[in-house]
Parts: structure tokens; sequence; C-alpha cells
């Protein structure tokens, strides 16, 4: 029986809080915090249940664990802060394990490797392409084993493409403000090809869905597909916009002007 989303929600809040205190970062804690809240409205009841019956709905559960939760979490800088609340004797043996020991090196090589831009792009793009294969999409609504692990690969995937991107220690993306725009504009474009497919489709591509015999407002199964397709396409590429707006503007600010301190040879000259 795997664990409910909010007891894991709640976990995660509980450590955050007791790694902070004494270093208050109002911000960063609200947007945190409304990153697990959001997480925990997704996947628990009422939200939930809704995914089961509607497509649209499920969609929208997609976009909030893929562009909404997780730049929320990496904002928040959770770590160390996470970390903090366990023995120090236990994160030192931990931290050493991981950064020399032997059987933690291909965690190591995984780590930079998956942290890359592009190949985080990649992973979370192919994420995205094999869980909305009918097959598997239909496995994930009927089994909840299946449905928990998509989420987690959505969700995981995410983090490991906004979190060096925004900077979020330990990992940081070595590149400049533009190539960050680049690169969630980018992100956008496999969300785009789905909708796509999903809007001119003539016929229901679900059978997961096409098979209820009753569907909110009363909606055809075409319709809800088409308002899914709507979901990923507007909704789902609208936080990608706004780090792309971010960063180029960030690459289009003057470089900042270094005082000069002591003046050139030259001007201390009288003649």
């Amino acid at each position: 029986m795997s664990v409910p989303p909010l007891v894991v929600c709640a976990a995660a809040a509980v450590l955050y809080a007791l790694g902070g205190r004494g270093r208050p970062r109002r911000r960063r804690e609200a947007q945190f915090y409304l990153g697990v809240l959001v997480l925990a409205a997704a996947l628990e009841p009422p939200f939930d249940g809704w995914a089961d019956t509607s497509f649209a709905a499920h969609m929208a559960q997609h976009v909030l664990l893929l562009t909404v939760v997780p730049p929320l979490l990496v904002l928040g800088r959770p770590w160390p802060r996470l970390w903090l609340p366990f023995p120090l004797g236990v994160r030192r043996a931990a931290a050493r394990g991981l950064a020399r020991g032997g059987w933690s090196a291909p965690l190591r090589l995984a780590a930079r490797t998956l942290t890359r831009p592009p190949v985080a792009l990649l992973v979370m793009a192919a994420s995205l392409v094999v869980w909305h294969l009918p097959r598997l999409y239909g496995a994930a609504v009927e089994n909840e084993g299946v449905h928990f692990l998509e989420h987690a690969c959505f969700l995981g995937t995410a983090l490991l493409f906004w979190a060096p991107l925004l900077e979020a220690p330990p990992v940081r993306a070595r590149v400049d403000h533009l190539r960050r725009a680049v690169w969630f504009a980018l992100a956008a474009v496999p969300g785009w090809v789905l909708a796509v497919v999903l809007a001119y489709a003539h016929h229901p591509l679900y059978p997961v869905y096409a098979s209820l015999s009753h569907r909110a407002f009363g909606l055809s199964a075409i319709g809800d597909q088409q308002i899914a397709a709507g979901v990923m396409w507007v909704p789902g590429s609208l936080a990608y916009f706004v780090a792309f707006v971010y960063f180029v503007y960030r690459w289009l600010e003057p470089a900042p002007v270094t005082a000069r301190l002591e003046p050139r040879p030259e001007e201390l000259s009288w003649t």
C-alpha cells in the first residue's frame, strides 16, 4: 500500500519548518509551502477523483505536476533545510558516503548527467510522451500503483529540469541567461505537440475515457479530449513563458558598472 500523498507533503513541510528555525526567509518559505499545498491538492480528493472521470481534469493534474509544483519547490531552496533536522552524525556519515563513497559513484554520475539542461529536457519530454500513450494512460487511470508511478515520473523529471535552471543548490546550470530562456522555450514544445494531436484527432484517443457513461457538464468524449488539449496548450505553457520572459529580461540588463577606486597613471600626471 502506497503512502498517501498528504502524508508525504506534511512530512516535507515539517522538515522544512524545522530546518529553517532561526533563519527566516519569508518569500522562499511562502513559495515552498505553496508548492507543497498545490501538490497535495492535485494528488488528493476531490481533484484526484475528478481525474478518474475527466480527461481534462487529469491533464490539469499533469500540468500542475510538471509546471507549477516544481518551480515553487525549487524557488523555496529546500536543500539543505530538509536535511538539517536530522542528527549531525547521520548527516555527516551520509554526506561522506554520497560525496566520496565508491557505492555512490554511479549516483553522482547520474546526478551530473541528468541535471544538464539538454538531458533533463529530453528525459522530461520522453516521460510526457510515454505516459500519454493510450495504453499506459489507461493503466494509470485504472491502477493506483501505476498512477503513482506516473505522477512520480512527471514530478521527478520536472524537478531535474527546473532545479539547475533556477539555480537551486546543490545543482546549477552553468549557462547564461539567454540560454536559460531558450531551454524554457523549448520545454513548451512537447506539450504543444501533444495538444495539437489531441485537439485535431477525429475520434477519442483514450478508450478509458471514451467508455465512460457520464462526464462532467455532459461533455462528449471528443469534447473532453479537446478541453484537455487546451489545458496542455495554454496553462501548460504559462510557467515556461514566464521563465522565458524573465531570463530574456535578465539577459538584456546592462552589465553593472564597476566604480574605479584608484586613478589611472595618466590621471596622476600634471603635464
